[in-house]
């Protein structure tokens, strides 16, 4: 079972790019964040001549989150519960059994910003809820735009991008540390040790050709699935081409369950 993470940055610019990588790729579950679509306006009758069920939640302009399946998206949820938020982040659904739960983290602008604090409020909210979920559906995977780089290997600059900066601050790290000590990992660090392998690329100062990049899109699987999740990676390829995301898919391969 594939699962993958891909920030698409405007589903309406990118429907070609997502239907080629899914042609391409075959993965059986997709989140997908920054859709910036109403939800009449999600492309759903194209999707699903590739195969795939669509669940969304959408809004004009900004945000937007996405559950693209093989198999039916079960138990379906919108938002984080007790959280009111105007802003369409969230959206969880169950398909064969794995509690598939898409994240677009807020960015937070700035440290110390009213945005940066409503990022570590809406952390603090995701946080109770998963810890409910996983004691509801221990095989879960937690994924999408995290817009937190977990430590310095996920920096192209440690240097700048230090405990005082957005994306990187101390605060931010230890929020998604407390998530993880939930019972969750980081899928991509159970099988690759090494820096600078990073998800998303300013499109400015020619950031994706010098690899200055960030690692902030995450999968994160559960303990009852750690043992399942035999491989994990970026896809860096559609990153290359023309007029990209400025994310690339991250992904995670479980095994079948008692193989």
């Amino acid at each position: 079972m594939k699962i993958a993470s891909w920030n698409v940055n405007s589903l309406n610019v990118r429907l070609p790019h997502l239907q080629q990588w899914l042609t391409d790729v075959a993965p059986d579950v997709v989140g997908i964040q920054e859709t910036k679509l109403e939800d009449h306006k999600f492309p759903d009758a194209a999707l699903a001549a590739l195969g795939y069920r669509s669940v969304f939640c959408g809004q004009k302009t900004y945000n937007g989150v996405a559950i693209l399946s093989r198999a039916p998206a079960l138990d379906v949820q919108m938002g984080i519960p007790g959280f009111d938020d105007v802003q369409q982040r969230v959206i969880a659904a169950t398909v064969d059994g794995v509690r598939i739960i898409n994240l677009y983290v807020v960015n937070g602008q700035d440290v110390g910003t009213d945005k940066y604090a409503y990022k570590l409020r809406w952390l603090d909210a995701v946080h109770a809820w998963i810890a409910q979920e996983l004691q509801r559906h221990p095989q879960l995977v937690v994924l999408g735009d995290f817009n937190i780089a977990p430590d310095a290997r996920d920096v192209h600059d440690p240097v700048v991008w230090n405990e005082t900066h957005i994306l990187t601050s101390t605060a931010e790290r230890a929020a998604l540390e407390k998530l993880l000590a939930l019972g969750l990992h980081d899928a991509f660090r159970l099988h690759h040790d090494q820096a600078e392998q990073f998800s998303w690329w300013d499109y400015r100062q020619a950031a994706y050709r010098r690899n200055l990049g960030l690692r902030i899109d995450l999968t994160l699987v559960s303990d009852a699935l750690r043992a399942r999740a035999v491989a994990s990676g970026i896809d860096r390829e559609p990153r290359t081409w023309e007029r990209p995301s400025d994310h690339a898919p991250a992904w995670v391969q479980l095994a079948e369950a008692g193989a």
